[in-house]
């Protein structure tokens, strides 16, 4: 992925990238209005740098600069009465002093300021407000957080933080996060929301993600949770049509019963992975002095997210991995094709279809007469499907056709060694071509060093799930299916459901 040009900055023209306009929004009138301030926050017509720096280790300056200079279309104001210029741009003493309304303010002052910076923020009509400031609730500070969240109640202002890392919305180009870009990629626009507590996990997923190749709709670093908790924030993404998935990091919530619902919400139509931290004493401890949350039981937790129909995921690589898996259109049932250029890699995908209790289809005696056709003697028309170490790609696409049409396959695992001599990068194509006629979900294994890589960043890229292994594609099937099952059963009592297309005679989830 190319990091964005850098061209210098200028308080009247235009840069030479690319510019994004604010969107209409698509979350309905029907909810609160403190939630319909989010839009302030994910598309802001203009945006108010309160601490912007002229020194770049400054966060006031990282972030001023990622809205000069990452194509943002909307009016940036820099907001500081100590300086008269930061950037190229002249400085406002305070927010109110703009010209126009200000939608978001963005505010990186120590936390004695805060205050003021939001009160006035509010007179110059803004709707939300992203503080990254910390020194609050998780360092003993309660009076000082009660007090900006009295401030941003009292006026609706959604106020995302305090002791927070920033936004993302990739479409928007909207970049409040204060981490630079050469430190941190930034993943294109896609169909992932990832919602974090902390900051730090937080910047880790997006760089994974931008080095990867997925794409995210939006980043929510949220901090202590003043004010926006990941209660507000699923019921937004629940009505935002960039998104289809969401991920989230989390050591305690806010107000249980609001999130059950919230998440239950959410879940009938989007999948929701979440990662809890905190499940130790320890790490409950840990997480009490991070964002000031109460971590609480493991049990509980686990409890009331298996309620809500979220999927738990244990560890930063699962989180990673089953939030790519959920671009994949549903599937018609849980048995498995394997397909594969290594016997010993194919073993181990058996294995752990079996181990995460999933089924390793039969194949039909139609596909198992046209593998014999087009395969090697001294191969075997078997699942897995080992086509041996000399296929190249025409191979891997006449098999994999054979897979795709069999009825008896549901899923397509297919395993690439791109260490082989007869392989070459042509093999992309052909699952580009396969993965986007959308008959089947298609899954990619494939592990190896920087050449492998390279070519599961493509895929990735293209919305093709990949993994480094056996065992962690079948975990990320597992857990797809799970949420197809609950996501159906939301149909149960229709002859036709709308979300596997499939009649309720027909369907693998019921019987």
């Amino acid at each position: 992925m190319s990091k964005p040009s850098h061209p210098k900055p200028s308080a009247d023209s235009d840069a030479s990238v690319p510019r994004s306009k604010p969107s209409a929004s698509s979350i309905p009138s029907s909810l609160p209005r403190l939630i319909r301030n989010l839009d302030a926050v994910f598309h802001p017509k203009s945006v108010a740098v309160i601490g912007a720096s002229r020194e770049p280790y400054k966060i006031g300056h990282v972030i001023l600069r990622n809205f000069l200079e990452g194509g943002y279309g909307g009016k940036v104001y820099a907001v500081n009465p100590h300086t008269p210029d930061v950037l190229g741009m002249k400085t406002l003493k305070r927010a109110s002093d703009a010209q126009g309304k200000i939608d978001c303010a963005l505010v990186a002052v120590p936390e004695k300021f805060v205050d003021d910076a939001l009160k006035d923020s509010v007179s110059a009509g803004a709707r939300a407000a992203v503080v990254i400031t910390g020194g609050f609730s998780e360092v003993g500070n309660k009076a000082g957080e009660e007090r900006i969240r009295k401030i941003a109640l009292d006026a609706d202002l959604a106020l995302i933080g305090p002791n927070c890392m920033g936004v993302l919305n990739p479409a928007a180009r909207v970049d409040s996060v204060f981490l630079p870009i050469y430190k941190m990629g930034r993943p294109h626009a896609g169909s992932i929301a990832f919602i974090s507590q902390s900051g730090a996990v937080g910047g880790c997923i997006v760089d994974l993600a931008a080095r990867a190749g997925v794409g995210m709709s939006k980043f929510v670093s949220y901090g202590n949770a003043a004010v926006i908790n990941e209660s507000h924030l699923l019921r937004y993404l629940a009505h935002d049509e960039s998104t289809q998935a969401v991920v989230s990091y989390m050591e305690g919530v806010k107000d249980g019963p609001s999130f059950m619902q919230s998440a239950r919400a959410l879940t009938k139509n989007k999948p929701l992975v979440i990662l809890k931290a905190g499940k130790s004493k320890q790490g409950a401890a840990a997480a009490a002095s991070h964002t000031g949350s109460l971590a609480g039981s493991a049990e509980v937790y686990s409890a009331a997210f298996a309620q809500s129909g979220a999927l738990e995921a244990q560890t930063l690589e699962e989180l990673f991995d089953f939030s790519k898996i959920f671009a994949l259109p549903p599937s018609r049932g849980p048995r498995i094709g394997i397909l594969t250029n290594g016997g010993g890699n194919g073993v181990l995908a058996a294995d752990s279809v079996e181990a995460e209790g999933m089924e390793l289809a039969k194949l039909s005696g139609e596909s198992v007469r046209a593998l014999k056709t087009m395969l090697p003697d001294y191969t075997t028309a078997r699942n897995p499907m080992d086509i041996i170490g000399d296929a190249d790609a025409a191979r891997y696409e006449r098999a994999l056709q054979i897979l795709l049409k069999d009825p008896a396959v549901d899923i397509v695992v297919v395993i690439v060694l791109f260490q082989t001599a007869a392989l070459d990068s042509s093999v992309i194509n052909v699952l580009v071509k396969a993965a986007q006629a959308k008959s089947k979900p298609i899954v990619v294994v494939s592990t190896g060093g920087e050449y492998t890589e390279l070519h599961r960043r493509i895929l990735d890229g293209y919305g093709i799930p990949t993994y480094p292994s056996p065992s962690s594609a079948m975990r990320a099937i597992s857990r797809f299916l799970q949420y197809e099952n609950y996501r159906c059963r939301f149909h149960a009592s229709e002859e036709y459901c709308g979300h596997c297309a499939m009649e309720k005679k027909n369907r693998w989830h019921e019987k």
